[in-house]
């Protein structure tokens, strides 16, 4: 039996806003087992953005546990929390957030400026993440000499070059046409199947979804019973 490697215990997030407290996420408990491929939906405002935002430590919840890879994130540091998520997430943004005047390279290789790898390695790994992305041929162009689906891609092999243990996606082609979708969603697939990556994926195309292995649906907060995907 796999082991679960992010465990949800009844958490809620609650925001202040103009006055009033807003519920992002009620109660919510999840389980997430190693080599998992799970589709978190659910329309925009349910929560999904945010649940995956507890899960790499960018947020935190009001109430509730959040324990990832073994390490409960409430007891980190701010600090701390930046180095685990660095070393242990790869998060792959709707908007790329690629810097622009940055190559293909030098956008990938970031994260591992943090790490203590040598000039050499890091060629290295960089270089491997932009193979499996299928951009060898692109490494030295800047996003604006890209198209979207390789702007994406690049934003992907920038996620893994570090070798995560989870890879969290939020809307990864929300902004792609359908072509350049199709391709993304197959390298995550592959990234799951071949390379054994755990993958939360938030979207809210059926389609997307369809690629995962699992889908759970979230509704003003609230995590519903899941279905297995096609």
């Amino acid at each position: 039996m796999p082991d679960a490697i992010v465990q949800v215990r009844n958490v809620s997030k609650r925001f202040a806003r103009e006055g009033f407290e807003v519920v992002a996420l009620d109660r919510v408990s999840l389980d997430i087992e190693q080599g998992d491929f799970l589709a978190l939906m659910g329309p925009s405002g349910s929560g999904k953005s945010t649940l995956l935002n507890l899960l790499a430590g960018i947020d935190r919840c009001t109430d509730g546990e959040v324990d990832v890879l073994g390490t409960n994130l409430a007891r980190l540091s701010e600090s701390q929390l930046a180095g685990w998520r660095n070393a242990h997430i790869g998060y792959i943004f709707q908007t790329f957030n690629l810097v622009p005047v940055l190559t293909a390279f030098e956008n990938v290789e970031l994260p591992l400026l943090l790490t203590k790898l040598s000039k050499a390695e890091r060629r290295r790994n960089v270089t491997t993440a932009l193979e499996l992305v299928g951009l060898s041929d692109r490494m030295h162009h800047q996003p604006r000499q890209l198209s979207g689906g390789q702007e994406q891609r690049v934003a992907i092999a920038r996620a893994i070059v570090t070798d995560p243990a989870l890879i969290l996606a939020d809307e990864p082609t929300g902004n792609l046409d359908a072509r350049s979708g199709e391709e993304i969603l197959k390298i995550l697939v592959t990234l799951n199947r071949e390379l054994q990556k755990t993958i939360v994926m938030v979207t809210h195309d059926p389609h997307a979804a369809e690629h995962a292995n699992h889908e759970k649906h979230l509704e003003k907060g609230v995590l519903l019973n899941g279905a297995a995907a096609a």
